[in-house]
């Protein structure tokens, strides 16, 4: 079945006219064409019966065709409303409708007021709920595809860490590391790229900037590579000259709880009992305080998907999820910590994407 059936089988279920999708990671899912759009309208329609369509800037339609797209391609100039092509459209397929799928999370309320002038009768349904779910078990070619997202960024690390000099700033490192993995066939990054130097690493979505590595920093790296439109995310942190005795027990206790999380993965565990086996390790040593976020969150196409695993989550893990575990302690006074991998579920366990190193990495001794 392919990802346009799925959605299809839904619109069927729950008798909806019709599904329009605009989130570009759920376009790319659907139809394998990537496109940032910016401000322009871009969307692909799907129908109980009829064939789908994509709309999408003129400029972008031999893209479109480019990459396989076997149905139509309905491009728009900058001048164009594209909303007048979007209704024209759907109408030459389905004279009328009156109830319509969208992703309630990504469209805008000025898109939704459009649709709404357009449509005057029309309902809309929520189809972010489905996609994501379609979307949480990868297949053998998108875990290929992870597997060497998560090596390309193993790799960075390792670049990251022979960057690593007294009086380097974190801005030059980050750039180092982006260019290598760029040579390495990364496409881009997953997100903007963090390495933070000494408190700042308390910060858990600290900003590189100017500041200098200095000796008895600790110093994180957190960042992701995209492979094929799929993304890997890792952390880890690392001493630059010998440590001080509480900076080296709060990292035994984010790898001690780590490894404790991963230890329970395995189809059936409670996405919150993989945030709890952490968290209870981190309490006990005396920093719960310190360890603010979930435990991690599902990846894929984008950094960031479904599932959340928090410790309120109570959904079974099943084989073929593929998520970070990424405990943290955050003193603003000592030092931040974070240790973060990619896991994939399989029959009666876990394996972990990522493999940089987890024992304390001391540079400059």
């Amino acid at each position: 079945m392919t990802n346009i059936q799925k959605v299809q089988d839904f619109l069927e279920k729950h008798d909806v006219d019709a599904a329009l999708i605009t989130n570009p990671d759920n376009i790319f899912y659907l139809t394998n064409f990537r496109s940032d759009p910016h401000e322009r309208l871009l969307g692909v329609v799907i129908f109980k019966e009829a064939d789908p369509f994509v709309i999408c800037p003129a400029m972008e339609v031999p893209d479109v065709k480019a990459i396989g797209w076997k149905y139509e391609a309905i491009g728009y100039k900058d001048t164009d409303n594209a909303f007048e092509f979007l209704d024209r459209a759907i109408t030459e397929r389905i004279p009328t409708f009156s109830l319509l799928a969208i992703e309630k999370e990504h469209v805008t309320v000025d898109r939704y007021e459009i649709l709404q002038e357009r449509f005057p009768a029309l309902q809309f349904a929520k189809l972010d709920d489905e996609l994501a779910n379609s979307r949480l078990i990868k297949n053998d070619v998108e875990l290929t595809y992870l597997r060497k997202a998560a090596e390309l960024a193993d790799y960075a690390i390792e670049v990251g860490c022979n960057e690593i000099a007294e009086g380097k700033t974190e801005l030059e490192i980050v750039q180092a590391v982006e260019q290598a993995v760029k040579q390495k066939g990364a496409e881009k990054m997953s997100f903007d790229t963090i390495i933070v130097s000494g408190t700042k690493t308390a910060s858990p979505h600290g900003i590189p900037g100017e500041k200098r590595i200095e000796k008895g920093d600790f110093i994180l790296f957190d960042l992701g590579v995209v492979y094929k439109g799929y993304c890997s995310d890792i952390t880890r942190t690392i001493a630059f000259g010998e440590p001080t005795e509480e900076k080296r027990k709060i990292y035994e206790t984010v790898k001690k709880a780590q490894q404790a999380a991963i230890d329970v993965v395995r189809p059936g565990t409670l996405a919150q009992e993989v945030d709890l086996a952490a968290r209870s390790i981190i309490e006990e040593a005396g920093y719960g305080e310190l360890f603010p976020h979930r435990i991690g969150h599902g990846l894929g196409i984008s950094v960031h998907e479904f599932p959340s695993l928090t410790g309120t989550n109570n959904m079974p893990l099943q084989e073929g999820m593929v998520f970070t575990i990424e405990p943290g302690i955050y003193d603003p006074t000592v030092t931040g910590v974070r240790i973060e991998d990619d896991l994939y579920v399989t029959k009666d366990g876990v394996e972990v994407l990522t493999k940089f190193p987890k024992d304390l990495k001391v540079i400059g001794e």
